[in-house]
């Protein structure tokens, strides 16, 4: 404007040398001197000119009268956050106090990613408000006042380009008088995705309505190139889902905590304005996921659940509601109302899916009511990465419901629900059956002629060490049973629960019936051996098929190739048994033998007596087996060094195993390191 103002004056001097008159040269110098010290107070009165495209810095500042470093009173407002290609959406600029009036703008919409290109066009405004400028070679690509008087906010229209997918930021210049203004300003972020999965509100034809979002107030360096995007803009919207949680609306979402740090793997939010309740559900980049739902839940745990499921189909997304079943795990769509909940918005911009519902206050399912006003609900949150036929498939990617149930009207901080007792229960039960039975058993059916004439508290060592890995069985049985009681508090019936009960029944008497077990030469004896053998091992066998059940239980959380690892576990089992029993076999046999040989030998040793009869032959060969019976039984040391690589074995199952119950969902953990 200094320069413009410089130029006319030129004029004037020279029009005056030519022969105008010293009457006229005083009248131009007293202009030029107006003009030089009255300081202008608007904008460049036809807009900015395309010499600015790149720098977006009002002309008359020439370098030395920066943009303000202060948050702009000023913002960039869009009517959406997500627009089809080739569709439309309105830009508002207005002042962040109502009544705030600017004199100059200027507006782009530039790629947030790297090359940061100007990308679509503006369309002329009806009022004649607006000036298009043509920048890097295309047609109104910017846009700049047509007049430099106060206004208190301005309405654009830009159209998305048709061969653009991702994230578009309008950057705006916003001068409120002449050595105030602002530089870089933002919108949150647009995105722009294929027109058939666009849903953007058709823009207002009568009078200016209210701007869809809020300002982004953000404090900038003096000087943002706008031939990218503000840096402080991308940092404070990384992700436009975040802004306005724990203050305009309820955000949760897994891992735990991850809403404070904008990471979260799938997150829903709810925004509540009267009768009106409004779901946002988004997965995680780079999941894969094939769905995404946030469910209503009495007691956070899966099942009898009002689900809200987003699912790509065909190119676009679909929303389903849903009625949850846990046994078997089921989300099933046709017992609700598919008009109880309309899809406002949706998208899926590499691989992250994103919706945005409408849900009744009250829904009825199954004759029960879900009443959103009245009730309270934890929020599930739920992605997987299938899908069944008519319904979505089991929620690998991850779950967690909040830790409490709330009014959905009242925003707060959320935190994820507690499994520590699940997992304790799940750790407590693999220690048992997989690694204390599983040994207790070895060492009561092959090690009864090892070790023989060492004594542990009495006892020989095969019945010490049986009774010592029984009891720990019993006593973290118990404890288990009790804790999943206690995280339940009631009783849920499926394949993992009942055999688990008879497991547990089992193992509860097994100890009592040793109690009252008969003397060695009790005629009783054999059938209580029998039926300890029974017991036990009837409910070893119980306890394994249980944990194989439990690894489809949506509330364990388990990776299902964990399957795999069991099935080893049972090979290396079964096969040491296998070994074991060989050697036993192998022990008879030659126990027998040496009995038969020193039978022979006493034979050939006797005087002139005649021939034993058969009684003194048998009684013969009872006393050589006794004799046996004193000393370790053959191949000793094999079986020593087998129990020893079976034990290093058996305690790597279980750590592994464990670890994968305590640290479940392993896949989530996985991902965070």
């Amino acid at each position: 404007m200094v320069l413009s103002k410089m130029t006319l004056t030129v004029r004037m001097v020279r029009r005056a040398r030519e022969g105008v008159g010293w009457r006229a040269m005083a009248m131009t110098m007293s202009l030029l001197v107006m003009a030089t010290w009255l300081e202008p107070s608007q904008s460049l009165p036809q807009g900015a000119p395309e010499t600015v495209c790149d720098t977006m810095l009002p002309f008359h500042s020439g370098g030395s009268v920066l943009p303000q470093n202060s948050v702009s009173p000023f913002s960039v407002e869009t009517s959406a956050s997500t627009v089809g290609q080739g569709q439309t959406v309105r830009v508002d600029v207005t002042g962040v106090p109502e009544g705030l009036t600017f004199g100059g703008f200027m507006v782009q919409a530039r790629n947030r990613n790297p090359p940061h290109q100007i990308v679509g066009q503006f369309s002329p405004a009806r009022d004649g408000t607006v000036k298009l400028m043509n920048c890097e070679n295309s047609v109104n690509n910017s846009a700049t006042h047509s007049n430099a008087g106060a206004k208190p906010q301005v309405y654009l229209e830009w159209q998305s380009p048709v061969d653009f997918l991702g994230q578009v930021v309008f950057n705006a210049t916003i001068a409120q008088s002449y050595s105030e203004f602002w530089v870089g300003v933002p919108s949150n972020p647009v995105q722009i995705v294929r027109r058939d999965l666009g849903a953007v509100p058709p823009l207002p034809t009568v009078g200016p309505q209210p701007a869809f979002g809020a300002a982004l107030p953000t404090t900038r360096a003096p000087y943002v190139p706008p031939n990218y995007v503000a840096p402080s803009a991308v940092a404070a919207s990384a992700d436009p889902f975040y802004n306005g949680c724990g203050v305009s609306k309820n955000c949760f979402g897994f891992p735990d905590g991850c809403v404070n740090s904008k990471t979260c793997t799938s997150i829903a939010a709810v925004t509540v304005r009267g009768d009106i309740y409004e779901f946002e559900i988004q997965s995680g980049r780079g999941t894969n996921a094939a769905y995404v739902a946030v469910g209503l839940s009495e007691d956070a745990k899966m099942g009898e659940d009002l689900t809200s499921e987003c699912v790509p189909e065909n190119g676009r997304v679909t929303l389903y509601s849903s009625y949850t079943s846990a046994t078997p795990y089921a989300a099933i769509r046709s017992s609700v109302s598919q008009s109880s909940a309309r899809l406002l918005n949706a998208s899926i911009v590499d691989g992250v899916i994103y919706c945005k519902v409408e849900r009744d206050p009250v829904t009825v399912v199954q004759g029960r009511t879900f009443d959103l006003r009245r009730q309270q609900y934890h929020l599930l949150v739920a992605s997987g990465s299938s899908l069944k036929d008519n319904s979505v498939g089991y929620h690998d990617i991850g779950r967690l419901p909040t830790g409490k149930a709330i009014n959905l009207a009242e925003v707060q901080d959320l935190s994820g629900s507690s499994n520590l007792l699940v997992q304790l229960h799940g750790a407590f039960m693999i220690v048992a059956w997989i690694g204390t039975t599983s040994l207790g058993i070895i060492f009561a059916r092959y090690f009864k002629q090892t070790w023989v004439g060492s004594q542990s508290c009495g006892k020989d060592q095969w019945f010490a060490w049986h009774r010592l890995l029984m009891v720990t069985t019993w006593s973290l049985t118990i404890a288990a049973y009790i804790l999943i009681w206690v995280e339940l508090k009631r009783a849920v019936w499926h394949a993992h629960s009942i055999i688990g009960l008879i497991t547990v029944i089992l193992c509860f008497l097994q100890p009592i019936g040793a109690l009252f077990r008969p003397g060695p030469n009790d005629k009783k004896r054999p059938y209580f051996n029998w039926g300890h053998w029974l017991g036990g091992n009837l409910a070893h066998i119980l306890g394994i098929v249980t944990i194989f059940f439990s690894v489809k239980l949506p509330k364990a959380e388990l990776p299902e190739w964990m399957d795999w690892i069991l099935v080893s576990f049972v090979v290396v089992h079964v096969l040491v048994h296998l070994i074991f029993s060989i050697g036993l076999c192998l022990n008879h046999w030659q126990i027998t033998g040496m009995a038969s040989e020193r039978h022979l030998s006493q034979r050939a040793n006797t005087f002139q007596m005649g021939e034993m009869s058969p009684h003194h032959q048998q009684h013969a060969m009872r006393n050589g087996m006794s004799m046996e019976r004193k000393m370790d039984a053959p191949y000793g040391a094999m079986r020593k060094g087998l129990l020893g690589v079976y034990g290093v074995v058996l305690v790597l199952f279980v750590v592994v195993l464990v670890l994968l119950v305590v640290l479940a969902p392993i896949e989530q953990f996985l991902g965070k390191t």
